[in-house]
């Protein structure tokens, strides 16, 4: 069941149950004019199959479509945009070299990791890892050399939460490794936003590789989303996510038809759904431009044939 509903509409007023089509919601005076012209002619639905989404439409601040939007569910990985928006905050050096040590261990899941104990970073260089590679010690050491140490961190990062409005969000490790970080989809919008005003967040998050030095050795490190080196995707952020509890996840900033769009796909649990479900909605948006794009050059000849009728 869809619902078409006028009027402005914010991530947190979303529905918890029911899908939402949101095609003509107005828009505020800090908008461009451009935008004020119906841009999306949207109907059906993309077929989303992740248990929660949101599609927002940046330049237009218009909700294009919901599910299960204010479900809390675990965010896995996608913990670490709040990770590097309260290091970045903090204007904590990056040049500044951090140890791993034996506190960075996955002892919640027993991950393994290529940054053996002993190893020495930049704080940029983890900084980078933790954005593209989702590497989980180096989120880890992000936190710990925190000023204040862990325990700073988890409050600096539930503060920020607060500030942004997102009430159901609660992040109890630096990483995501953790089921106790939680979210529902419309709170990860504000999140997304937020960490893509960060030119240094963006351009991290999406690099399609990295080289770090490692005990005399070069690893390469690749990006966890396989969409960042897609020719036909304009990705401006991304972060995916995966744990058994959260299933896979991806949260990103993508240009559909040069707008800056907000998708956040959680709890899928086929391998390559959240891609899919990613695809989908790019295709139901470009083809509800094209429909608008039709809708609006014949708005002008009804017009003039009104005027005709008229006289």
């Amino acid at each position: 069941m869809l619902l078409a509903v006028s009027g402005a509409v914010s991530p947190s007023s979303l529905p918890e149950t029911e899908p939402t089509l949101l095609p003509e919601a107005s828009l505020p005076e800090s908008v461009e004019a451009e935008a004020r012209e119906r841009f999306w002619d949207l109907s059906g639905s993309p077929d989303v199959r992740s248990a929660s989404a949101v599609i927002f439409d940046e330049l237009g601040e218009e909700v294009l479509y919901a599910k299960d939007a204010n479900v809390v569910r675990p965010i896995a990985s996608i913990t670490k945009l709040m990770t590097a928006l309260v290091v970045r905050e903090a204007e904590l050096p990056l040049d500044e070299v951090i140890k791993i040590t034996l506190d960075d261990r996955d002892t919640e899941r027993g991950t393994s990791s290529r940054l053996r104990v002993g190893t020495q970073l930049t704080r940029d260089d983890l900084l980078h890892l933790a954005l593209m590679s989702s590497e989980n010690r180096a989120a880890h050491a992000l936190g710990r050399t925190y000023p204040g140490g862990l325990p700073a961190f988890l409050n600096a990062m539930n503060e920020k939460a607060r500030a942004l409005g997102m009430t159901t969000a609660r992040f109890v490790d630096p990483t995501g490794l953790s089921s106790g970080n939680v979210a529902s989809a419309a709170d990860l919008v504000k999140l997304v936003l937020a960490a893509a005003r960060d030119p240094l967040i963006r351009e991290y998050s999406t690099s399609p590789s990295h080289v770090v030095e490692v005990g005399g050795e070069l690893l390469e490190y690749r990006n966890s989303n396989l969409l960042v080196t897609k020719d036909d995707w304009q990705i401006v952020l991304q972060k995916t996510g995966y744990t058994s509890d959260a299933g896979r996840c991806l949260v990103m900033t993508a240009l559909v038809q040069e707008r800056p769009v907000v998708m956040v796909l959680l709890n899928s649990f086929g391998k390559y759904t959240r891609i899919a479900d990613a695809r989908r909605v790019r295709r139901w948006m470009e083809s509800g431009a094209e429909s608008a794009r039709v809708a609006n050059a014949a708005a002008p000849a009804d017009e003039e044939q009104g005027r005709a009728v008229m006289h």
